[in-house]
């Protein structure tokens, strides 16, 4: 027992303040440096991100795994890739037998990966020159799930395609198109995509009933 302190709350900032030392840090004002991650989530989340932030509520431990897991030294470092007039900087947590190792954190056992992990790890393959990759989800239980890819061009081309359209977009600061997905529901950004505007005139009964009206 901790008295009449609110010990959630005190979980709850210390989880947002390791969040906040394990983030990518990004300069939101180089536009010839854009972040991997950046470019293959939702491109209009990373503008705000970006352009006007809000922080992000960290929902447990587990979501702190891919930082803690890059932090730690055991991976390979920052890498970059040259695209001509734009750099991508990319990081993945562990290089192991020549095969780039990703792990992501899932609230649940995942049949197929997420498309954003797959382009994130793909990517990865082409800024550290590795053939093969693996994609890790681990659990809050420590279930674990695996997939493997190897190394694809026409999804590297997709993914320099988004940056390209991103680094365009935070340069001319013009929002992105909308990209709804699972994860909207969950984005700190939500209210800016999806809001109207109430109707505050007061709705009487005969107007929903079709009462007062003159017959046709």
């Amino acid at each position: 027992m901790m008295g009449d302190r609110d010990y959630r709350s005190i979980i709850r900032n210390a989880l947002d303040s390791l969040g906040r030392e394990l983030r990518t840090s990004i300069d939101a004002k180089d536009t010839g440096i854009i972040h991997l991650e950046e470019a293959v989530r939702c491109l209009r989340r990373s503008y705000y991100d970006r352009k006007d932030p809000i922080e992000e509520e960290r929902r447990g431990f587990n979501e702190l795994l891919t930082g803690l897991l890059t932090k730690i030294g055991y991976g390979p470092g920052l890498g970059t890739f040259d695209l001509g007039g734009l750099t991508l900087h990319g990081s993945a947590q562990l290089i192991s037998d020549d095969a780039v190792m990703l792990f992501r954190p899932a609230a649940d056992l995942l049949e197929n990966p997420r498309a954003e992990d797959m382009l994130y790890l793909n990517a990865c393959m082409w800024i550290y020159d590795k053939r093969d990759g693996i994609l890790i989800y681990i659990t809050g239980d420590r279930r674990e799930a695996s997939f493997s890819l190897t190394r694809n061009k026409a999804m590297f081309e997709e993914t320099v395609r988004r940056v390209r359209v991103f680094a365009d977009m935070i340069q001319g600061d013009k929002v992105p198109i909308l990209e709804p997905s699972e994860d909207c529901e969950q984005c700190q950004y939500y209210m800016r995509c999806y809001a109207r505007k109430k109707e505050t005139r007061p709705v009487t009964l005969a107007e929903i009933l079709g009462l007062g009206k003159s017959p046709d």
